[in-house]
């Protein structure tokens, strides 16, 4: 692994744009969420930055749409192979721009990567069909072709894996792609382009832009009727704003917005399993995920044991850089992120509830917390309706599973729920009734590059990785053939 001098020397710091790196001038300051310093500065590209990768991708798409299936895998397969040489530099480069852990951010460099594995194996499975018409006189064909240049806004909390869920699929479906990460956390994207370079990607395939005006640059992206899809991830708010712009051009859209994700732990649940599983998804990402439980709804006659369980362990956590082995928790990503989540808190304790641990901002340089725990936590607490985005649980209790499925499906989101059960037949009772896109049964964990990852409700549209994720860059065309 390099020094951080090291790899922030060589990192690039200008747009990637049609197979070239610019050398603008850097304005855009990367800082360092463990330190609160600045870690670099970037170049912050213009809106007609924007359009000119744009261009670059529109010219690309004929001859990239056109390449060999084949072709398309080995330089997804060679990219995935990369990713694994470089893993130590990826994963220092996540950790310095957005807190993580060394061991999760090693943990996301193979998550990420494996779209790419994933989709180097589905872009030669692309399949039409052949079919008699009823009548017996037209034969149907229907074929698979690419929607053609594409537009991903990724956000900053998983800064590699979010980049490789969008980039894999378009290319191995034949699409060409501009890429906007988000400002807070850009580094590790550049240094994906890299590895995409050395992969044999043509140039115009994949492009990058790094902007601080990202409200002007993507409108202006987006806006161009060259463009035939949008994939973003990001909150529900940025979400509708970008949906109403993609209608203008009818656009295909993919979106992967904000969650609100109940625990369920019901009256058979093993709470030992459910306290090891809750630690999975609350702590994960520093609870910086979409996908993180954002409520705890344990049955009443559990709550106790397993509040009590639940707070030693988050107590236990060590909380630090996450460039020191041993760290068990890094810091939030911004100042802004941790006033939010203390001010979730404050609220809620104001209110009546309790604290079983943490609660506090941690002193000393950078944006910490500590991992917290609330009980007796009033229903109209923003804490239970907000997206949380920081390493705090609340707890809530429950009598009947119809009274836990109230309280979980009463939020305008539908992204992941998480149920521990024991009860085969009361898990499924509740499973087949949570309003989410996605269910961890027994587990704190649900997302997988083989899995459809998506939600409904105003968590999203559309669905990312597995089979269902290369059909969003993929348009049906349908071919009748008279006799």
């Amino acid at each position: 692994m390099k020094t951080v001098d090291e790899l922030v020397a060589s990192l690039p710091s200008g747009q990637f744009i049609g197979g070239v790196w610019t050398d603008d001038q850097p304005t855009i300051d990367v800082v360092n969420p463990a330190t609160g310093k600045v870690l670099t500065t970037i170049a912050d590209a213009s809106v007609e930055q924007g359009l000119a990768a744009l261009d670059a991708a529109v010219a690309a798409q004929e001859s990239w749409g056109r390449t060999e299936p084949r072709h398309r895998a080995e330089i997804l397969r060679r990219a995935f192979e990369l990713l694994q040489e470089r893993a130590d530099d990826f994963a220092l480069c996540m950790t310095l721009e957005m807190g993580k852990t060394l061991a999760e951010a090693r943990g996301e460099l193979n998550y990420g990567a494996e779209f790419f594995r994933w989709f180097s194996e589905e872009a030669c499975r692309i399949e039409g069909r052949f079919s008699i018409a009823p009548s017996g006189n037209t034969r149907l064909l229907t074929m698979k072709q690419p929607v053609g240049p594409s537009f991903a806004i990724t956000p900053w909390n998983f800064p590699l894996a979010m980049g490789t869920r969008k980039i894999g699929p378009a290319l191995a479906a034949g699409c060409t792609i501009v890429v906007k990460p988000a400002h807070e956390t850009p580094l590790t994207t550049l240094l994906l382009m890299r590895v995409l370079e050395d992969a044999g990607v043509p140039a115009g395939v994949v492009n990058c832009i790094t902007t601080a005006n990202s409200r002007e640059v993507s409108a202006a992206i987006i806006a161009d009727p060259r463009l035939r899809k949008l994939s973003f991830t990001g909150s529900t708010q940025v979400g509708q704003k970008l949906i109403a712009q993609s209608a203008q051009n009818v656009l295909r859209i993919s979106m992967e917005l904000g969650g609100n994700a109940p625990f369920l732990v019901l009256k058979s649940a093993n709470v030992d399993a459910a306290v090891a599983g809750a630690m999975q998804a609350k702590m994960r990402n520093i609870g910086e995920a979409c996908t993180a439980a954002n409520r705890f709804i344990v049955h009443e006659h559990l709550a106790v044991e397993f509040s009590t369980k639940f707070a030693a362990k988050m107590a236990a956590l060590r909380v630090g850089d996450g460039t020191v082995e041993g760290v068990d928790v890094g810091p939030l990503v911004t100042q802004v992120a941790l006033d939010n989540v203390l001010s979730l808190v404050a609220e809620a304790v104001a209110g009546g509830a309790r604290v079983l641990a943490g609660g506090e901002r941690l002193d000393g340089d950078g944006f910490f917390m500590s991992p917290t725990v609330l009980t007796d936590v009033p229903a109209n607490a923003r804490v239970l309706t907000e997206e949380i985005f920081g390493p705090v649980a609340p707890i809530v209790t429950f009598s009947t599973n119809d009274e836990a499925l109230a309280l979980a499906n009463g939020t305008e989101y539908g992204l992941v729920g998480y149920l521990f059960a024991e009860d085969l037949r009361e898990a499924f009772y509740v499973t087949e009734r949570l309003e989410t896109g996605m269910v961890g049964l027994n587990t704190g964990i649900v997302s997988n590059p083989a899995a459809p990852f998506g939600g409904v409700k105003a968590s999203g549209l559309g669905r990312e990785g597995s089979h269902e994720g290369i059909d969003e860059y993929l348009e049906t065309k349908y071919v009748g053939m008279a006799l």
